[in-house]
Parts: structure tokens; sequence; C-alpha cells
């Protein structure tokens, strides 16, 4: 589970963030054969032609024929396009010398001369004159202010690209109005052509505003979230909007005024801590490095500082020391300053920043765990392809270890005891399943086995420092799920429950609070806060994380599963369109990250999105998934592109036998592993997706893993337990490597990549891209300076879900037409 490289990829949500729907332009095509005498129905823009007529857009010449192959004049394009913006009536007629007042293109010409779109060349517009592609580039850019949007168009001929239209001809093909490897910039433009070139922009503007929802609505920001309640429970800390980016807040309990304590402009703030009633510690990334740093601040918005103030340093907050003064609050950190490979422990000062090691990393320990006083006593050491359990009785003494556990074993401590003489650990030592147990260090044997769950592995659980004990044990099989361990609480939770109306829920925090925060989700939005007083039994609602969405037009979430080929049950999840048919949908298949993750029941922006839209989504967990089990993870071992493939490709055809997939109409989209998985879809199975999308994935077995980030050395040979050894299993992972095989790709590749990633080098996707170019085929190629491993900026992410709607529409949805 530790290696899982996804980042929740996605970033600004808890889920990494997809795709649209419906005629264009909010018209349906004439059921007339042709629009015009001279354009017949099988016609290569016979039904643009008809809908821009439909529009009132284009009209027909004098002689009543559209005549389509002729060559366009800039007077009709201006006149075209001004009809298209449905621009007023412009305040005067003589911007140009050779536009008379009562020529048929005065208006058209000068409502485009007062917004700026056309400039004319001293002082002439010549109307009459031929548009050429290049000039028609430009006008499309302006009138309809198309943008730079991070894709590395590629074209042939670019060199011959006059200077004045080079950059919209490359925003012309960034935004897909093209799609062709030769753009031909000074060859005239045909009537039909600009037709269809005026359709492909307006529809591209339009579709994005789709379903029930716009892109824009599913990119909003969330009102509220990450919310956190401090330690004496009278305020609320939480992630708000500033700036287009998540900045910290807080509010008092029973208030609604709130007040934002920081004024992050260029990178949204993450994981927030109370350390104390005034004080708080946030997590802050830089342009995706994953180099996270620790700042606290006081609520008052004051004292502001960087807790770990180094560079390419990854910081990350282990417990908080126990003080009698404020003042005196110590933190303590792991941190890989001293060495990139490793993470050591540090005494970081709360108040001054003052940072002392605490104990130093021997070079193989990947996880620390400290006992209730803060006292670090145990860690997992990497040995090969083993794992030891370190120990020590107190930090006088050095560690030593106790237990040895094989490679397909996973031992996770998690606490201590409350008496700090034994170690809870998540185990399944001896069994399928992890378990939540009971391990003794003395007698190094595991004395209880508190809750085990025979189908699923268990994922969380909830402790009382009040009463000493754990009280329930969470699990997901294809819903989420709780076994109580304690009757008072289980008494409370079917309370609240009831109060809410919804099982849904999660608690933030302490159980042991007179006022508990509580959390509420659903499979349609990103839920609400309560406050629960328990004195009182009184149910506050605090705030819904995404007001805007009605859940009644949101999508359901369906559990299925399947059988594969060599007879494993893959469970995953199904997003139908709201209110359609489930009978040959567009299908996008949506592999997650990791790939040691699973999907889960719940909120999912990018299924939300698509099936708004009008797409199917289907996530699977196929064999190498976490929680349903030892064996199930481990039979993914050396299967990237293999079995793992193959159980999405039996998911896919599944879908298709139930007739719910079009088998021409589906597609691959994934980010992190998902995105090798589409790869690997597109290259060994290159008949079975009518397009894919690559997300941040990589594409070269072998070069993935020798660009691995530093602190992933020590799991180096977990790595190669799972995905394969560069030398002893060279032939199999070139023979799993898209890039190897790149000349089996048929169907259309977009590729997104954040420059920073370090999990999955921009090497990876470079490499994709020039393999698929010297074979003369084009790949969208959307680069961001300031991303890492997905893209976590705003104006990004709605960059690269833009791309991705008018991607999957062109080449699954609708027919693609050349111009």
């Amino acid at each position: 589970m530790k290696f899982s490289f996804q980042k929740g990829v996605v970033s600004i949500f808890a889920a990494v963030w997809i795709a649209s729907v419906a005629v264009p332009i909010g018209v349906q095509a004439s059921s007339d054969t042709a629009a015009y005498p001279d354009v017949p129905a099988d016609y290569y823009a016979s039904q643009e032609i008809s809908l821009l007529k439909q529009k009132g857009i284009v009209d027909a010449e004098e002689d009543g024929g559209f005549h389509p192959n002729d060559a366009v004049t800039r007077g009709d394009a201006a006149e075209w396009l001004s009809k298209a913006l449905k621009l007023s009536k412009p305040k005067s007629l003589n911007a140009f010398k050779d536009v008379a007042e009562t020529s048929p293109y005065a208006e058209a010409v000068n409502a485009l001369k007062e917004q700026n779109i056309v400039q004319g060349n001293d002082g002439l517009y010549q109307p009459d004159a031929l548009l050429t592609r290049e000039q028609m580039a430009s006008l499309l850019v302006r009138a309809f202010q198309l943008k730079d949007n991070g894709i590395q168009a590629w074209l042939k001929d670019e060199a011959t690209i006059s200077k004045a239209h080079h950059d919209d001809v490359i925003k012309l093909k960034q935004n897909f109005i093209t799609d062709q490897l030769a753009f031909m910039p000074q060859d005239q433009v045909t009537r039909a052509q600009l037709v269809l070139f005026i359709y492909r922009t307006i529809s591209q503007k339009e579709e994005t505003s789709q379903g029930s929802y716009s892109l824009d609505d599913f990119l909003q920001l969330p009102n509220k979230i990450g919310m956190r309640l401090s330690p004496d429970g009278k305020t609320l800390a939480y992630l708000q909007p500033w700036e287009n980016r998540m900045n910290l807040y807080i509010q008092k309990v029973g208030e609604t005024q709130s007040t934002r304590i920081t004024s992050s402009k260029n990178e949204n703030i993450g994981q927030i801590y109370w350390i104390t009633d005034k004080v708080i510690v946030y997590v802050q990334d830089t342009d995706g490095t994953e180099n996270t740093h620790l700042r606290a601040v006081k609520v008052d918005g004051s004292g502001d500082i960087d807790l770990t103030p180094y560079a390419n340093v990854k910081s990350d907050l282990l417990d908080v020391l126990p003080a009698k003064n404020e003042s005196d609050i110590e933190l303590l950190l792991t941190m890989n300053k001293r060495d990139p490979k490793v993470m050591d422990v540090y005494r970081v000062k709360l108040s001054t920043g003052e940072t002392n090691m605490q104990v130093q990393n021997p070079g193989n320990v990947n996880y620390w765990i400290t006992d209730n006083w803060g006292e670090v006593r145990a860690a997992i050491a990497r040995d090969g392809e083993t794992t030891n359990l370190l120990y020590r009785e107190d930090e006088s003494k050095a560690f030593t270890k106790i237990d040895t556990f094989n490679s397909k074993d996973n031992f996770i401590p998690v606490m201590f005891t409350f008496n700090n003489e034994q170690i809870y650990a998540a185990s399944n030592v001896g069994r399928d399943k992890m378990a939540l147990v009971e391990y003794d260090p003395i007698t190094k044997k595991e004395t209880k086995v508190l809750y085990m769950n025979n189908d699923v592995d268990i994922d969380n659980f909830i402790v009382s420092y009040k009463k000493q004990s754990i009280l329930a044990v969470s699990y997901e099989t294809d819903d989420k799920q709780m076994h109580y361990l304690d009757n008072e609480f289980e008494a409370l939770s079917h309370k609240i429950e009831e109060k809410l109306q919804n099982r849904h829920w999660g608690l933030i925090g302490s159980p042991d609070r007179d006022v508990l925060l509580l959390h509420t989700e659903s499979d349609k939005t990103y839920g609400s806060y309560y406050l629960y007083d328990r004195k009182s039994d009184k149910l506050d609602k605090v705030t819904d994380i995404q007001p805007k969405f009605d859940e009644k037009k949101m999508a359901d979430m369906q559990p299925v599963s399947f059988k594969s080929r060599d007879g494993l049950t893959i469970h995953g999840y199904l997003t139908f369109p709201k209110g359609v048919d489930a009978n040959k949908l567009p299908v996008v298949v949506n592999p997650h990250g990791g790939p040691w993750y699973r999907d889960t029941w719940g909120y999912n922006m990018e299924a939300q999105l698509l099936a708004n839209q009008g797409y199917a989504v289907l996530q699977l967990n196929f064999r190498g998934s976490t929680g349903y089990g030892k064996a199930f993870l481990h039979a993914g071992d050396k299967q990237w592109g293999k079995a793992m493939q193959n159980d999405i490709t039996d998911g896919v055809n599944w879908l298709i036998k139930r007739g719910t997939a079009d088998p021409e109409r589906v597609a691959i989209y994934g980010a992190s592993y998902g995105g090798y998985a589409t790869l690997a879809g597109l290259t060994f199975t290159p008949d079975l997706f009518a397009a894919g999308v690559d997300y941040v994935g990589p594409s070269n077995l072998l070069s993935f893993m020798s660009t691995m980030p530093p602190y992933w050395e020590i799991d180096r040979p977990q790595m190669y337990q799972q995905v394969g050894d560069p030398v002893k299993d060279k032939n199999l992972l070139e023979s799993a490597s898209p890039l190897l095989h790149v000349d089996q790709i048929k169907a259309p590749l977009m590729i997104a990549q954040g420059v920073n990633d370090p999990r999955v080098n921009k090497a990876e996707s470079d490499q994709m891209v020039a393999a698929l170019r010297k074979l003369d085929v084009d790949v969208p190629y959307m680069v961001k300076k300031n991303e890492g491993h997905g893209f976590g900026k705003l104006e990004n992410a709605r960059d690269f879900y833009q791309a991705l709607i008018h991607f999957l529409n062109q080449n699954v949805k609708n027919k693609k037409k050349s111009a």
C-alpha cells in the first residue's frame, strides 16, 4: 500500500478529477437530405452546413446554392463570425476605407473591428480577398478567445507558418479545432471548410456546458473542506477558496462569520492539524514536487512560519510531544533532510522552528511509530524482500530486531496499547485478510485479534483514550461498513445515524468529546459537516462541502462484479448517465492508480462529470488492488500488462456482452498506474478501445524503475517483487512496456504530464509521444510546468478536463471529420 504512486492524483479533491455529449450548439441536424441543392447528404460537411443554416449563420449564394468548394472571402468570413458570436450592431460603419457603409459586409466587419477580432492593414479590410488558413486561425482564436492550454501541438509544416499567425495556428491545434499533421497555412479556405471550423469551435465552447451541470460546476473549489475542531471544541478550522487556491479559515462554533488566516496565491494548502487551541500546523507542496513543507500559524493569522525551510526536502508530521507550557511544545517530524533516500526523525520547536535530530535512520527504516508519550519506540525496516519489526523499551535503549515478515506479509504497527506495553497493528501475517491485532513485543507474538473480516481487509478503527479501548473497526466490501467493539459507542452511532437519516457518515477527531464533528457522504455529493452535542442530543448542520449539486440530478454509483477469464471475482463500480437506458452506451473505463489501491464507493468527480455528459463509467478493482486480501493483492505480482490488464479487458467484454457498452465507443482513461493501463490497453488490445487518455502514467517499465524518487529506494525490493526486476525480469518488463510496442497502437491517444512529477518522470511521457510521432501518429500532449503527479491548480485542471472532453467527444462519441 505504501508504494501507491497515485497521489490522490488529482489533487484539489480527494479523488484525482472528464467528458461530454449531446449534439452541439443546441440544435438537431435537419432531417432534409441536404441543406442546399449543391451539398449532397453524404458530403463531408453536410450536417455542419445544415446546422449553421438553421442557426442563421450561413446563407445561400445568389443562385440558391452554397458552393461548398469555392474559396471563402474575408467578407463572408466576417459575416458568418458576427452571426455566430451574436454581435450587436456596431457604433460606426467606417472602420475600413474599402468597406463602404452600404456594403453588405459593413455591419459584420465593423462589429468585429469593435471587438478587436479583425484588424486590417493600412486601413483596408479587403472583403473580397480570399481567406487563407492561417488568417482563419487568427480570426477564430480572437473571436472565440481560444487560449494556450499547454498542449504541445505538432505540425509538420510549422516552419512555413508566418510569424504573425503562428501562435494562433498552434492554438487551433491545441483546442482540437484541427487535427491535421500538415496545416497548409497559406492555402485558401473553402466555404465548407470554414463552416466546419466554425462549427467545431462553437460546439467545443458549448459542450462543456452539456448535461445538468457544466464543467466549471464540477471543477468549482469546495466551499469548505478538511474541517477540524479545536482541542477545546470552540473553533472550527477548514480550507476555503481564496484567489483560486485553498486557504486556511477559522470559524467560532455556533457562528457563521469566518476569518481567513493564510494568504496563499500560488499553492493550495493541504492537511491541517490543531496543535493547541491557538496554533495550527498545515502542509503545503510546491509545484507538485511533493517536497512538502510544514508551516505553523496562530489562529489570529500571525506568526506564520515555515517549520521546514529546506529545499528539496520532504516533511511529514509524526507526533506532538507533550509539554506543560505552550511555548515549550515540540513536534516530531520525519524528513529526508540528511539523506534524500531516508526519513530521519527530528524534534522541531513549534514556536521557533528550532530543529534537532531525534532518531537517525539506519538506512532501511521506512516507517516509524511513537508510543502514547511521543517516544519513538518501534519501526518497520526493509531487509531485501523481507521486513523487520524494530523495537526498544524506551529511548535510552537501542533498537533491536524482534520479528521478521516475509515479502507477502504485511504488518503495520498503528499505535501502542494504552499501557504502552503492547502494539496494535494491522496485520495479515498468518491469514489472508488484514486484521486489527494486538502484538506483544516482549514475547514477540500476536496475542489477540480484535477484529477480522472474512471477505475484505480492515481499513481503519476508532480509538477512545478516555475508555482506553478500541470502539469500532471499519472495512469496505461494495460499500463502507463498521464493526462495533463497544456497545455504548454502537448505540450512539445508531442514534446519530437516525438523526442524519444517512448511514454513510464518519467521525472526525476524538469520540471522547462532548461535541463531535461529523462528516456525511454519498456517491452523489462531497457531503456535509455536522456538530453533534452529546449532552443535549442536538445535531446542527455546519455546511455542505459543495452546495451547488442537487443529488436528484446526479448519477448512482452501482457496485458490480464478474468472473475473470481465470476464475477470479473482480469487483468494481458502474456509474450510468442519469435518465437514459443502459443500452449500447459510450463508455469510459477508468482504471485506478496505485496500483496498490482500490476504488471505493463514494463521490467521484470524474465519474459524475462523465455520467453528466452521457458516458457510462466503469471502475474496476483488478487483481493487485488492495482491500481484498493478500492472495488477491499478490495475484498482481509481475502482472503489469498481463493478468492485471486482462481483468480490465474482461470487464469491457463483460459490459459489451450484457449490452451496456457500444463496442465501437469504449474509451480508457486513467492516471498514474491507470495511465499505464491506458497505454497497455491501446497497445496490447488495439481493437478494444476507440481512444485512450494517459494522465501521468509510465510508458517503459525499465526506465520507470530507474527514475523513482529517492525516498522509494528502501522499498525497491518490493517494487521488484510486485513489478519486476530490471535485470532478472528484463524480458518480462520489456514485453509489458507499451513504449517498446508502440507500433501496435491503432486508436487515438492523448497524454498529460506534470514537469515536476517525482513519481512518474516526465521522460516517460516524452518518449511515448516522440515514438508515436516518429510513426506519423499525432498525440495531443499537455504539459504543465508548475505541476507534478496530477494537476492540483484549478486553471490547469480546467485545461485538462476541457481537452479531455473535446478529445473523447471527437474520438468516441462523435464521428470525426477532417477539414
